[in-house]
Parts: C-alpha cells; structure tokens; sequence
C-alpha cells in the first residue's frame, strides 16, 4: 500500500495548493480567505516517480469547543492520526506565529514523522521567516512556492527517504484518477461512482458518514458546512463505490461570493463525473421547486437519479407527505417519469438497505441494452397504434431505430422529415420505451436522423 501523507497547518498558509500541486490538478477550492477548506479531501500524489496518498486538511486551529471551526480542526487531528508522514505548512512570508508554534508541539506529541515546508518562500520577502522556522525544531525546513510550483525538486529529495523507510512506492492503478470517463459498458470491477447531492442542510454528509461508519465529514446545524466536492472509497456488499459529498446547491439567484460559487461548481462537476446521483430533499420541510430543479438538472447530464426523503423519522403524516412528492414529480419530472423516491433517516441508520438497491437498479436501467430487433418491433407497434402526425401536410416517415448508446439508453431514429417530429410524439415513443423496456426513472435521449434504413441494402443481401 502507498504511504499516506497529510498536509496540515495553520489556515492560509496555502495547503490546498500544495495538495493541488501534488495531485496535478485544481480540485481543492483555494482562495486567500483563510478557511476555505473544511473537510479533509484526499488524492493521489505523484512528485517525480514517488507516489503516495494525500490529505488536505481544513488547518489546526485554536477555536471554542464545538465551534465549527473546533470541528474542522478535529478533523484535522484526525489525519494526524492516519498520516504515515505529516508535511507541516508555514506562510514563510508571515514567519513563524505561535499558532505556528503551538502545533508544532502538538504534532510532535503525536510521534509522527514531521517534514517542515516554508511555502510562499519566492521573493526576498520570506528570507527572514525562512530562518524563523529553524526554531520550530523539526530540522531544515524546505521552502517551496506552491503556487508557482517551486521548490518541488527539494522537496522530492526531503520527502523521498522518509517514504522510503515506510512503503514501496505504487503506481496508481487503471481505473485511479477521479477523472477517468473511460469505458460505456457496466464493469462491476470498477467502483461505481455515486454523488449525493442537495440543498444546504438536507443531510448529505450526515447520510454518508453514517453509511461509512465512522465522522469522516463535518456536520453540524449551520448550513452551508460542505464545501469542497469530497468522495471517499466504500463498499457496499461486496461492490466498490466512489462516493461523492458536495455542498448544497441553493437557487442561482441567492448563491453568493466567490466561495459559494465555487462550491456549487464543484458540485456540478461531481454531477457531471457520476453515473448515479442521489438528490436528497429534506423530509422535514416543505418539497421546494429547487430540490425537483437539480433532479432536473441531473436528469439533463444523463445521470441515473434516486431521490431521497431524508430525516423521515421526524414526519408526521407520511403518507401525505410521500403523495404530495409523487404528485409534483409527476407534473414537474416527466423526463424520468417513474424515477425511485425512497424514505431514510441517517440519524436512526434506516433506509440504506433502500437506498442502495435503487441505486443498484437505476444503475442497471442506465446501462441498459436493447437488441435492435427488439427496438423495431416495438417501433412498428407503435407506430401502427399511432403514426406520425403530418405537420403542413407534410408526411413524416420514421423507417427504423436502433439503440446507439447506453448510459443513458440513446436511440437513433431514421426516417424522412424528423425535424419535424413534435416533442409531443417524442414523448410518446420515451413512454412507450419507459413502459415495454423497464426504463422508469432514467433519461432517455432521441438522435434523429435522416436518411434510409443503413441496414436495408444488407438485409436484402440476407
């Protein structure tokens, strides 16, 4: 196994930089307000040819008990107690502060090998504090300039005897990068990729964290908590599963500051990289038009959608409640008309059984796959029992289709005149695949083209 190495520090010493550095790309949120970070993300680090596990933590920090910011620092402890090797952070431009000190001694009592960086060391300006950080104790400090990627080579040669005394370097395996979009088919070997998504407050991090057992993410009262997008690697029975938390997704026009977008754009990205997104609504409440907005808005990425009634312990009248949902998905949704709605409370550890074998199912209707011989005998029932409409007198002929794609299932339609074709007859084949071919709850999409059936010359060869 690759060694594991946290980045900690005091906030704004530019953690989030260095662990984007190492990783070889921008997916920690940085900023120059100090706290950006919150949750404790991790990643694949390459630095010349070492590779190694890595932690970006939200920063030790001397905070009132049960604060947020005291959450965020005990995640942070948390890491220290994971790590293999710790990498303390300083602004070598502000010098060492006693905060700087004071966790200094902290990660010393932890017994944890310790490797001091001086980041922000370009420019004359770090000289002074640069020698400051000698009397931290931890030996020559190594200055880098995270964000103009200096100073990486001594740091290679800093961090690779200590990697060494622990574990082998690793390649990372096919399949690792969290961006890889490789590969339509359902490979049950590689981790499903599955993205919780939400308004602020409808219990996404407190529904992951009970999943996995253990307070891996923040969570508290305050809205807003989450931030950066964080996934985590979990198995459920026996499958591997990537799992993404993102923060909450309020309506555009009250999304506000730099922050805040950039989180939303974080989460939109985890939309966009998942095959199934759970959207959890918070049962508590009144269903609002935002939570069927971002089903919507996960229904248009061609995602598979579970939606989610969270906190359902604490509803009164559950079967008012269930009908109200099910009467506004049917009038606000009918792009995945059918999808899974079901009931949990992560407080009470209920529903996961639920949960997961809708995502299971929705999974394998968006990876379905449709003989051709199958998709035109349905086409002509459904065109005798209903043909084409004649718009202007104009004869619209559908010849043939065939499934050109699955995840989310897409078909192509031949025939002459299908820019014609309304939506209202489009919605009509999208019901009638939903209802023959066990598609409920996922997108469907349509490719028309015009032209002759390609395989009439072929099949009259036969």
């Amino acid at each position: 196994m690759p060694a594991t190495v946290a980045i900690l520090g005091r906030p704004n010493v530019g953690k989030s930089t260095l662990f984007n550095r190492l990783v070889g790309r921008k997916i920690a949120l940085v900023d120059d307000q100090p706290g950006v970070t919150r949750d404790r993300r991790e990643g694949e680090a390459r630095l010349i040819d070492l590779t190694f596990k890595v932690f970006d933590t939200a920063g030790l920090d001397d905070a009132p008990k049960g604060s947020l910011e005291s959450r965020m620092s005990q995640q942070s402890e948390t890491a220290i107690g994971d790590a293999d090797i710790c990498l303390f952070v300083i602004d070598a431009r502000a010098g060492v502060t006693p905060i700087d000190r004071e966790f200094a001694a902290r990660l010393r009592r932890s017994g944890k090998p310790i490797l001091l960086v001086a980041n922000k060391a370009e420019g004359r300006a770090s000289t002074a504090g640069y020698f400051e950080a000698y009397e931290l104790g931890f030996g020559e400090p190594v200055p880098i300039s995270a964000e103009h990627g200096e100073g990486l080579p001594d740091l290679y040669d800093a961090l690779k005897p200590m990697l060494r005394k622990i574990a082998t370097p690793t390649e990372p395996e096919p399949g690792d990068d969290d961006d890889d979009e490789s590969g339509d088919e359902d490979d049950k070997t590689r981790p499903l990729k599955l993205a919780i998504v939400g308004q602020p407050n409808a219990g996404k991090s407190t529904l992951i964290n009970a999943l996995l057992g253990e307070e891996r993410l923040l969570t508290g009262p305050e809205a807003g908590i989450t931030r950066d997008a964080i996934f985590v690697d979990w198995q459920w029975q026996g499958r591997d599963i990537k799992l993404w938390d993102t923060a909450g997704i309020r309506r555009k026009a009250k999304v506000q500051g730099k922050i805040e977008k950039m989180a939303v754009s974080d989460a939109m990205r985890a939309i966009r990289f998942a095959q199934c997104v759970i959207v959890m609504i918070d049962a508590a409440t009144e269903i609002e038009s935002q939570d069927l907005t971002l089903a919507n808005i996960v229904a248009q990425e061609g995602r598979a959608v579970v939606l989610a009634l969270s906190k359902w312990d604490v509803v009164e009248n559950k079967q008012k409640k269930m009908h109200d949902v099910l009467d506004k998905l049917e009038d606000v949704l009918p792009e995945i008309r059918g999808v899974r709605v079901v009931t949990l409370s992560a407080q009470r550890e209920q529903g996961f059984d639920k949960l997961m074998n809708a995502v299971f199912e929705s999974v394998e209707k968006w990876s379905a796959r449709i003989p051709t011989s199958q998709v035109n005998r349905w086409l002509e029932d459904m065109l005798a029992r209903n043909p084409p409409p004649a718009p202007s007198g104009r004869r619209i002929k559908i010849r043939y289709a065939t499934q050109a794609s699955s995840r989310p299932p897409t078909f192509a339609i031949f025939g002459n005149q299908l820019k014609h074709l309304p939506e209202t007859y489009l919605r009509y084949l999208r019901n009638g695949l939903r209802k023959d071919f066990n598609l409920d709850g996922v997108p469907i999409r349509f490719s028309l083209r015009g032209g002759k059936n390609p395989y009439e010359k072929a099949g009259r060869r036969k």
